[in-house]
């Protein structure tokens, strides 16, 4: 009526309100969000830190492991079959000890292995049914474990399956159902079962390949096998298993597998792992799908060809760390097997596979025994200065280097076969221990020390040449599970979860139907983790790896006062920052972002200067205390704590878990030959004298290596 406002006036009276009211409410959204686009970032940076951590300590130790075979596999070379020193290592070469089918079976035989009543766990009968392996998995979730009898008998069937299996196992995918492929399980069996609940148990309808890895690290890893060699008996055709760089005896030693096979089957354990060795050599090595994906566990280099990767006779390479024997025909034409390499037509490798030039007259050397060395005489002919001669004379220098001057960081002792055993080697092991790179090219993976890294351009080509369209290969821990590079040509698939610590990564899994377009499902086998924040979880990992990072900052710490003494010729105790950070780099060698970890690693500092002395004592890592002569084989110890324990393994040929205070001696002559350096024979014997407790001669290797473990005080604080 005439006074009354219109609805226009209204209208622009409302939003000239909402325009004043907005402005502070929009620059406080937008400080929001970049608060907390800021937080993200942080939280991101610390993940990718602690991820580098975790990393460069595990391919630091495979690359340990690599080194030290590969010393082996000299002693090997240039000893005299009777020096005590070759005697000690020389099972861990001979591939056959029994040689026809007929005397395996007989060796294995599980028949005369009674199952007494009182056994509680699950009883199998044969052949295999779906029924029997998923009383199987049951049994195992129950944390039961099987009796000695059918583990040999699933073995013993397992390795008749796998001998008639081809190199290469070619699979096809129809429309109307979907293939699983998994990465790396390392031993995690709860992440195995975890697959099996969100995806169904292996069948006719539910084909899976599983890419290596299956053993090693985690606590399970014998039941992984089981429940995968079950499944693989009642459905050959549908489940396929590829070989991964540790499902490999020597590789076993150092991460775990050995010894829990040994701790679980005292009487059976060494059967079982004869036997396992014989089915890791005759695991298959890839898989093709559809004629287009390939599936191998570490991947490709420039000289991958499948054709020959499918001609090779795989079960000789029981160790893909050494070349197999040759074979050589004798006048009355009977075979006559070397060690495990040949003697001659060697030439030095860099990582494992890529070679630099040939030493001249490296066959025609002299040997000679080191037989009967006494425990504290004839150091004479100990193994130091026979070492030091033949390297002299092989052409190394002290520290392995070529005289010519290469450039490789690794021992190069590690030789090549001849050009036809030796092309087919190369194959594989880059097919299980290789790792892709963003740069073009191929060069030697000296991080892993075995293998390659192979470029975008090498994707394209070797996939091309053998017209595929996607290379899936597992080999490496990704945070997410899966990772695509090379323009997507390659995918990376990990399926253990918290490989690294509780909350590190997730694992997931690859589904992939007619049309070859995989759909990844991720998952997280600890309830703990699924329970935490973002946050939480990343200060838990964080704390893990730091805690880490400081015991090899411990272990390492006389190394690390004399660099970091280098930037100090006043003697002042304080250096910079920068020389801090490049003094730590130099001793460790993990390629950190150190001067982004120090905030984490040095608590203070004073106007940019680091007091190296007083930051070396507040790393809170305690040690025993042992009565020694000389300290500093304490900390040999701890920094080669990986390294002794393979010895002692190959050592106790028995697998008691004892070795003597002989054998003890000739662990660490092995150990200081291996690191170039001296320790007295009565600093050996005072040590082994402190650690024999109860004084029987004899040293329990489990108790030694836990008195050994180093504990971070800052962890119970």
């Amino acid at each position: 009526m005439g006074c009354g406002m219109g609805k226009s006036s209204l209208q622009e009276k409302k939003c000239t309100r909402v325009s004043i009211y907005s402005v502070p409410a929009i620059r406080a959204a937008l400080l929001i969000q970049r608060w907390y686009r800021q937080y993200v970032a942080r939280l991101e940076m610390r993940r990718r830190c602690t991820w580098n951590i975790f990393q460069s300590i595990e391919y630091a130790g495979e690359q340990d492991q690599i080194k030290l075979y590969s010393f082996f596999g000299f002693l090997m070379d240039h000893f005299t079959p009777a020096s005590s020193e070759r005697n000690l290592i020389s099972h861990i070469f001979r591939e056959n000890e029994i040689c026809r089918d007929t005397e395996w079976e007989r060796y294995f035989c599980y028949k005369d292995i009674e199952v007494p009543d009182s056994y509680t766990g699950p009883h199998l009968t044969f052949p295999m049914t779906f029924c029997g392996v998923s009383k199987l998995v049951e049994a195992f979730k129950q944390k039961q474990q099987l009796h000695a009898r059918y583990v040999l008998q699933i073995l013993g069937e397992t390795w008749r399956l796998l001998r008639i299996l081809p190199n290469i196992n070619h699979v096809s995918v129809c429309q109307t159902k979907e293939i699983t492929i998994c990465g790396d399980l390392h031993g995690q069996l709860e992440d195995l079962l975890l697959i099996f609940y969100k995806n169904g148990l292996p069948s006719s309808e539910k084909p899976y390949i599983f890419n290596g890895d299956f053993v090693d690290r985690g606590k399970s890893s014998l039941e992984i096998l089981l429940i995968l060699f079950g499944f693989l008996l009642v459905y050959p055709n549908d489940l396929h298993l590829n070989r991964g760089n540790h499902e490999d005896h020597i590789v076993n030693l150092r991460y775990g597998f050995t010894k829990e096979i040994l701790g679980k089957y005292r009487v059976h354990g060494k059967k079982i792992l004869k036997l396992l060795q014989k089915i890791f050599s005759w695991l298959p090595l890839a898989t093709v799908i559809n004629d287009k994906v390939l599936v191998v566990h570490g991947g490709i280099s420039n000289s991958t060809d499948l054709n020959v990767v499918s001609r090779v006779d795989r079960h000789r390479y029981v160790s893909v760390l050494r070349p197999p024997k040759v074979v050589h025909q004798t006048l009355n034409g009977n075979r006559n097997e070397g060690d495990n390499g040949p003697a001659e037509g060697r030439r030095r490798v860099r990582s494992l596979t890529n070679h630099s030039s040939a030493l001249p007259q490296r066959n025609s050397l002299p040997r000679r025994s080191l037989q009967n060395s006494s425990i504290s005489h004839q150091l004479s002919s100990s193994v130091e200065d026979e070492l030091k001669r033949r390297r002299r004379l092989a052409g190394f220098d002290q520290t392995y280097k070529n005289a010519n001057g290469s450039d490789s960081d690794s021992d190069p002792d590690f030789a090549e076969a001849p050009e036809a055993n030796g092309h087919d080697w190369k194959q594989i092991v880059n097919l299980l221990w290789s790792d892709p790179m963003p740069q073009n090219g191929c060069i030697s993976n000296e991080v892993r020390g075995g293998g390659c890294y192979w470029g975008p351009d090498v994707t394209e080509e070797v996939l091309g040449r053998h017209n595929l369209q996607l290379l899936i290969r597992s080999h490496e821990c990704k945070q997410d599970g899966y990772e695509f590079c090379h323009n997507r040509r390659v995918l990376t698939i990990f399926s253990a979860s918290n490989y690294y610590e509780v909350g590190s990564n997730r694992g997931a899994y690859i589904r992939m139907g007619a049309d070859l377009v995989p759909h990844f499902i991720q998952y997280q086998a600890s309830r703990t983790c699924r329970d935490l924040t973002l946050r939480q979880s990343v200060g838990w990992t964080e704390r893990s790896a730091l805690r880490a990072l400081r015991e090899q900052l411990f272990v390492h710490k006389s190394d690390l006062i004399r660099a970091y003494r280098e930037f100090d010729p006043h003697h002042t105790g304080k250096i910079s920052m920068r020389h801090w950070a490049s003094a730590t780099e130099t001793v460790l060698k993990l390629g950190l972002p150190w001067r982004v970890l120090r905030s984490q690693l040095v608590s203070r500092t004073h106007y940019g200067m680091v007091d190296y002395q007083q930051w070396i004592k507040e790393l809170s890592i305690t040690e025993p205390k042992l009565e020694v002569s000389d300290t500093s084989i304490l900390e040999t110890m701890y920094k080669n704590h990986s390294n002794l324990e393979t010895i002692f393994r190959i050592i106790d040929t028995d697998h008691s878990g004892l070795i003597s205070l002989e054998e003890f001696r000739q662990t660490w002559k092995l150990l200081s030959s291996h690191l170039k350096m001296e320790i007295s024979d009565k600093a050996i014997t005072d040590l082994a004298h402190s650690i024999d407790f109860n004084k029987d001669g004899s040293i329990d290797i489990n108790e030694f290596m836990e008195a050994f473990r180093l504990v971070d005080l800052s962890a119970h604080g």
